[in-house]
């Protein structure tokens, strides 16, 4: 074993979630040849929580149906040490069977008719409880006391999500106590009564964290953390109330539970995971996510074999984003064995290339900014559309258009222009006084900012200002209103109310291919880089939401807003009213050098939600004049089906180009693998001579070097490629 702690030197992980039958079925040392032929260096074990895997001496401590008296988790603890594996210890604590909640009523949470929650037959608890604060740390200290493992994860520890709130008498004392007032009886972020128990919420998991890492640091040394788990998506973080910041600044390692697949996002949510949570945990801290080997998607067959191209367009989306790998099963045996075979390859090629997959730093083009209070205090209960939205769109357009980008949280501004020269605010609404501050001085250093949509309109508690905190920066003021909405798009053909377009700015459809038109102005400028590719378009769909503003002097208006009209029939679809005077897209240039770009309309949102080709165009257009075209990585070839990580280690870069091609339209599903390429790449930066290593295809290139810019072409791109250049 490493002489560095095992959160340091475990790079690959295993885990065979046990089942209740498993214990007179589970074949032990089948298992302990799989963890060879994969190379895992650590294991997670289930140990205890709903239900234990080994004899536990608390008489409420359910035992595995099939048990008896075998020590299931003590044997498989032994066989990993003999291996020498790091063990975690898994628990899956939050819900209790009836025996339980019969000698504990008090520890279950209540709604506000005072009745039990229930989760199908077990009853939830409340974390504020005893069952929290002493049942479970008695639990660990046996498990410890037992078989001593390196650590702890709990699948379920953060008990009801925000969804609900709980009545119990513990939580109606310790909120009075807190807040001199009775627990909400509704959510309502209107009512300062709420938004004061949604930050008592989060405050309370972090507390749970620190109380957790007391205890099993106290009681199986300095190394023994608990690290309980968490997911990928900020909604998902911000529903269970699990404040990152707070929680990851306390944490050597992160345990990932991040395996769900939706209709919107494709692999790149798994790079975007581990890039966004490593810039919260720090870059030298190891990210380790559990991937089913078994058939996630709608619907979920826990049994059954996931598609090997799925296992792998994931696993090495994730490796762009510097996770480790965790395969993972449910039970210890399967009738469908195919699921055995997916991870051997997958981790071997982990492991022969370690040396570039840590101890790296990532070096973008652009911070995607973020915060989970703009998420909670201003997207609330419409946050997925109003926040999460806009974010995604952004994302999608950089990545669609191989852009390097990092998320950043809202806090980290303040040293964002030593990383990045331009950050975006994807609707960023609540922004506190400080980080205003922090933006100003970002562009008061040089820096370009993309804001859209109605980023700063609120303190970072979702207080409105009146005028966004930065108008005065880009040239504009609030006006009257908004136009247009922020919901999905009304499938019924005959409504019209987001049948809306941008006109873009000069028009110039008197120069191109095209029938007269004596409304068209004749051409007297040329088109705006942020227009480029648009050349033979005046008007460009729209269909979003629009907050009112007016531009300044000095302020460029790019594109303005054009109102709805009738879409059915067709004879009845004309503009009515052709020209308005709302600016949708301005830009303004800093008295520092930089560029100051507002997309008012939220085109990042509709590109989210519609993939309109146009919107997405804009978004990396803007990024680009940002840069003055200046971006660190550039493709050709790719036709927007491959993404690229550039990262610096040493004095060598390590590029990462991911296929992102999607052929199912069932999440979850991915049934091939079709290679893309040739894909011609150029790096800026380089040097003379540098050595090109393709790590995937097994061989090196030759590459041109000229004014700076390193060039080369990777023939074929299967799942991924890692070039290593140095």
């Amino acid at each position: 074993m490493s002489e560095l702690p095992w959160y340091k030197s475990a790079l690959r992980w295993g885990q065979t979630n046990l089942v209740e039958c498993d214990p007179v079925r589970y074949d032990n040392g089948w298992w302990r040849e799989h963890w060879r032929k994969t190379l895992v260096q650590g294991v997670i074990i289930n140990a205890g929580g709903i239900v234990a895997y080994y004899p536990s001496r608390f008489g409420l401590h359910h035992r595995a149906e099939k048990l008896g008296d075998r020590d299931l988790y003590g044997e498989i603890v032994r066989e990993a040490r003999e291996e020498g594996l790091a063990v975690i210890a898994r628990m899956d604590s939050n819900r209790v069977a009836e025996d339980f909640y019969e000698a504990h009523p008090e520890w279950i949470c209540r709604d506000i008719e005072g009745a039990p929650y229930r989760v199908a037959d077990k009853y939830v608890t409340c974390i504020g409880s005893e069952y929290y604060r002493n049942y479970l740390p008695s639990v660990m200290e046996e498990i410890i006391e037992r078989s001593r493992p390196d650590g702890f994860a709990d699948n379920s520890w953060t008990g009801l999500p925000r969804k609900h709130i709980c009545y119990c008498d513990s939580c109606k004392t310790q909120f009075r106590e807190r807040a001199g007032a009775d627990l909400p009886r509704v959510h309502d972020w209107s009512d300062a009564n709420y938004r004061e128990w949604v930050r008592w919420c989060f405050e309370r998991r972090t507390a749970l964290w620190t109380l957790n890492n007391t205890v099993t640091r106290k009681a199986g040394g300095e190394h023994c953390a608990w690290m309980g788990m968490i997911g990928g998506e900020t909604i998902y973080n911000s529903q269970r109330s699990i404040d990152l910041q707070g929680i990851l600044s306390q944490t050597p390692i992160v345990m990932l539970d991040h395996q769900r697949r939706n209709a919107f996002d494709g692999f790149e949510q798994n790079t975007e995971a581990g890039k966004r949570l490593h810039e919260l945990v720090g870059w030298d801290k190891l990210i380790p996510e559990s991937m089913p080997q078994y058939q996630l998607g709608a619907p979920v067959f826990r049994l059954s074999s996931m598609p090997v191209p799925e296992v792998r367009l994931w696993a090495t989306a994730g490796f762009a984003g510097g996770i480790q790998p965790w395969w993972h099963h449910i039970g210890s045996s399967h009738e469908d064995r195919r699921q055995y075979l997916t991870a051997e390859p997958i981790f071997r090629w982990h492991a022969a290339n370690q040396d570039v997959l840590v101890n790296r730093e990532l070096t973008p083009d652009v911070g995607v900014i973020w915060s989970q209070q703009n998420q909670d205090f201003f997207g609330r209960d419409e946050a997925v559309e109003k926040t999460l939205a806009p974010y995604r769109g952004v994302v999608k357009a950089l990545d669609r258009h191989a852009i390097p980008y990092v998320p950043l949280h809202a806090d980290d501004i303040a040293t964002a222009f030593e990383k990045v020269k331009c950050i975006i605010l994807p609707n960023v609404g609540a922004l506190s006084d400080k980080q205003i501050g922090h933006i100003r001085s970002f562009v008061a250093q040089g820096g370009s900012v993309v804001a859209t949509g109605e980023t700063s309109s609120t303190t970072h508690y979702g207080d409105e200002r009146g005028e966004p905190a930065l108008g005065d920066l880009f040239g504009l003021r609030m006006g009257n209103g908004s136009v247009g909405g922020t919901g999905p798009i009304n499938p019924d053909i005959e409504t019209w109310d987001r049948h809306t377009y941008l006109r873009l700015s000069p028009e110039i459809r008197s120069s191109t291919y095209g029938p007269s038109d004596a409304t068209a102005p004749a051409q007297v400028e040329a088109r705006h880089p942020i227009l480029k590719g648009l050349e033979e378009a005046d008007t460009i769909p729209f269909g979003g939401y629009l907050p009112v503003m007016e531009a300044a002097s000095g302020t460029q208006v790019l594109a303005t807003y054009i109102p709805d009209f009738p879409i059915f029939p067709p004879e009845t679809s004309w503009m009515r009213e052709p020209i308005s005077d709302m600016p949708a897209i301005t830009v303004r240039d800093s008295p520092e050098g930089g560029k100051l770009i507002w997309l008012i309309a939220d085109i990042d949102r509709c590109f989210a939600r519609d993939a309109n080709p146009d919107h997405g165009r804009i978004i990396a257009n803007a990024v680009d004049f940002a840069l003055d075209g200046r971006r660190k990585v550039k493709l050709e070839g790719a036709h927007g089906l491959v993404t690229a990580e550039l990262y610096r280690q040493g004095n060598r870069q390590i590029l990462h180009l991911n296929n992102r091609l999607l052929l199912s339209n069932v999440p979850g599903r991915q049934y091939d693998l079709v290679p893309i390429g040739p894909v011609r790449v150029e790096i800026t930066g380089g040097s003379v001579g540098a050595e090109i290593d393709l790590r995937v295809a097994k061989r090196k290139v030759e590459g041109d070097f000229e004014d700076g810019v390193l060039r080369f072409t990777v023939d074929s791109i299967g799942d991924h490629e890692v070039i290593v250049i140095g």
